[in-house]
């Protein structure tokens, strides 16, 4: 029987293999989605921030979803994980239909996701930090709280998992001290660590290198690629485009709210329509003294 991290590879290998077959177009569908969203509208007043017709993330795949400043990613996030209610719109998971959904149930039934302004609770020690994204805590219980025997087993599993995850994520020195204190890169590693605490078989990562520096950036990388081959699916948010190519299987694209392209890396940053969006349609048009595009007669 194979082990653990042999299956998860497989895994990961076979969502690269699965996704090479998919045609490179918005909406389309995916052989293995882990989630799949139809319809999702957000309003505030006369603007419409997201219009997402459709979509699916493949099971096992780092998805980058990527576009220009107000585009709508960080808006169908939080609608995504019940930080924010969609005017319309289904979305599924594993499956099961979770719209509206709140966020610790979701996170209990495996979509857990990270912030751009991290969510650390600062006046906690970072172990007090790890400790509260383990699921299914016998301690969290009224009644079985005033009985040490019947959690303190699970206590040190806890412990020595949230122990395990701080040295991988090089915060093992940090353990006793507060979150407050972590360097902004510090606290972006150590929600990426308690995210992981909770066995996600979902991560939303939104925008997790930005304000961290060079060296640290590496380091991130190396996780999200680590929680791929351990068969995490990862979807993410991201501004820098060499980070979106190195790492990324699948590379959705929204602009104005809506979902204008899909496909590999190298495919998606050719693509005019993407190019358009993030440089404007006339980019490479010829101008008039009055800075208007000409046409294609000249005019």
């Amino acid at each position: 029987m194979p082990s653990d991290s042999v299956t998860s590879s497989s895994l990961a290998a076979k969502a690269k293999e699965a996704l090479a077959t998919v045609d490179a177009r918005p909406g389309v569908s995916k052989p293995d989605p882990i989630l799949i969203a139809d319809h999702v509208t957000r309003r505030f007043g006369g603007l419409t921030a997201v219009n997402v017709e459709h979509v699916e993330i493949q099971r096992g795949a780092i998805t980058a979803l990527i576009g220009p400043n107000g585009a709508g990613k960080t808006t169908f996030f939080n609608l995504i994980t019940g930080f924010d209610d969609a005017d319309e719109g289904k979305w599924t998971f594993n499956g099961r239909q979770v719209s509206g959904m709140a966020p610790y149930r979701l996170a209990r039934i495996g979509m857990v996701r990270t912030f751009q302004l991290t969510k650390a609770l600062s006046r906690m020690t970072v172990i007090d930090n790890m400790r509260l994204g383990a699921k299914h805590q016998t301690g969290e219980r009224f009644f079985a709280a005033i009985f040490p025997f019947l959690w303190n087993s699970q206590e040190k599993k806890i412990d020595q998992k949230s122990m395990g995850l701080l040295e991988r994520f090089n915060l093992h020195e940090k353990v006793a001290d507060f979150a407050g204190s972590l360097s902004g890169g510090q606290r972006k590693l150590l929600e990426m660590a308690r995210a992981l605490m909770a066995e996600p078989e979902l991560i939303m990562l939104d925008e997790p290198m930005a304000g961290v520096n060079p060296a640290l950036k590496q380091s991130l990388l190396g996780h999200i690629k680590s929680m791929r081959e351990e068969g995490t699916t990862v979807l993410f948010v991201e501004h820098d485009m060499d980070m979106v190519h190195d790492i990324s299987d699948w590379v959705i694209v929204m602009a104005q709210g809506s979902v204008i392209a899909e496909g590999p890396p190298d495919a998606v940053m050719k693509d005019q329509a993407v190019i358009d969006a993030y440089l404007g349609a006339h980019h490479d048009a010829q101008l008039t003294e009055s800075g208007q595009a000409l046409t294609e007669d000249g005019s």
